[in-house]
């Protein structure tokens, strides 16, 4: 596949991704964060079974695939965008939207606590740049910390998803079937999940706005994103680069949030995005050259 196409599915996947927090704010509109995710994880599975069957490709039902998928499929998308969506529902989605990227350093806590993986010390660098731009990002335009208590349990969430990503990547990743299988299965029970809670909490919302963003995010950022990343990924020569990409979605959603939902960007949220993504990049970076000066 040549280069420009790759980079072209790459941009697709992330332009939607970055459009997922305007879509999560006017859902939330209308509707409770577990009727949203109620109705995007229904329609996500359902998406991701269409293209699988497009594809021609087959899923497996053994016992230890459904097991691992039950699972991965309770922490995402069950656990996570409970979690997530609930921030959304209590915070602008420019301070939900950028906590939520500090996943990539919780990866390497949790790395270290769970794998045992060596921390080194351009690690501790990253996770204090980005952990400052978590600390920026919270103090919302204001030059003190005087939040109320929906603020502060929006912020503890948005960044306590992070965690719940980060754990989920990690099971993931020993996971060695078709990526495409996976995501289905996993959605597909994470959506058996919210579907059993909506049951016992009320039943199934009724028809209302809500529902199109809701559907836009079950589609998109939840479906066909991921299948354009895929695909990028697995065709690039050049993961490290074409995954660098995805550090352009938060910087674009905040363009969306403010044009869109009309919030002002606070200083704060652009200065705070900024320390995270660099400590992220930084570790990238210097991860990457430690292992070409080991491999030597």
């Amino acid at each position: 596949m040549k280069t420009s196409r790759i980079v072209l599915y790459a941009l697709i996947a992330i332009i939607l991704w970055s459009t997922a927090g305007t879509a999560f704010k006017l859902a939330l509109k209308d509707l409770d964060f577990t009727e949203l995710l109620f109705i995007s994880s229904n329609v996500a599975w359902i998406t991701l079974a269409l293209i699988s069957f497009i594809k021609g490709k087959k899923v497996s039902f053994k016992t230890n695939h459904i097991l691992k998928s039950a699972l991965s499929g309770f922490l995402n998308p069950f656990l996570y965008y409970l979690i997530l969506l609930k921030a959304y529902s209590l915070l602008p989605a420019q301070i939900a939207q950028p906590l939520n990227y500090t996943w990539p350093i919780m990866l390497i806590i949790l790395s270290a606590i769970f794998l045992k993986h060596k921390m080194l010390w351009f690690d501790v660098i990253a996770i204090i740049l980005s952990f400052s731009g978590v600390v920026v990002i919270s103090m919302m335009g204001n030059s003190s910390f005087n939040f109320d208590e929906n603020h502060l349990l929006g912020i503890v969430l948005a960044s306590g998803s992070s965690i719940i990503w980060a754990s989920y990547w990690i099971i993931n990743v020993k996971d060695n079937r078709n990526e495409l299988e996976k995501i289905l299965l996993n959605f597909a029970f994470g959506a058996l999940f919210i579907s059993v809670w909506i049951i016992f909490d009320g039943g199934i919302p009724k028809i209302s706005k809500g529902w199109l963003p809701a559907v836009y995010v079950g589609i998109t950022e939840m479906a066909i994103a991921f299948v354009f990343w895929l695909t990028a990924m697995k065709w690039s020569n050049n993961n490290s680069r074409i995954g660098n990409l995805v550090f352009l979605s938060p910087f674009l959603a905040l363009i969306f949030i403010h044009l869109i939902l009309q919030e002002d960007i606070f200083i704060s949220t652009f200065i705070g995005l900024i320390l995270i993504v660099t400590g992220i990049l930084f570790q990238n970076v210097m991860a990457n050259n430690e292992k070409k000066r080991t491999h030597k």
